[in-house]
């Protein structure tokens, strides 16, 4: 059975002090948006901005997104740039 429901998508984005923010959404441009405007993560608050999507990943509903999103964010900082360039490769 296929669901209506938009696929979850776990997203990594490079930040102004090169720093890297991971998160969930369902829908990538509103929430890159809200980073932008400070809606979103207190992440981005404190002079941080947001300035690229480095990495995205698709998956099937939250629950499994919420888990990779947690695996993500257990990786060191070279970990997670061997992600983002395994991901730009394919």
């Amino acid at each position: 059975m296929t669901s209506d429901l938009p696929p979850w998508t776990v997203y990594i984005i490079r930040a102004s002090d090169n720093s890297l923010y991971t998160g969930i959404t369902t829908d990538m441009a509103r929430r890159f948006q809200q980073h932008l405007e400070g809606a979103g993560a207190k992440y981005f608050h404190a002079g941080r901005r947001p300035e690229q999507v480095v990495y995205l990943e698709q998956l099937e509903d939250r629950s499994a997104a919420s888990k990779r999103e947690a695996h993500i964010k257990r990786l060191s900082r070279q970990e997670k740039l061997a992600l983002c360039r395994l991901e730009s490769k394919q």
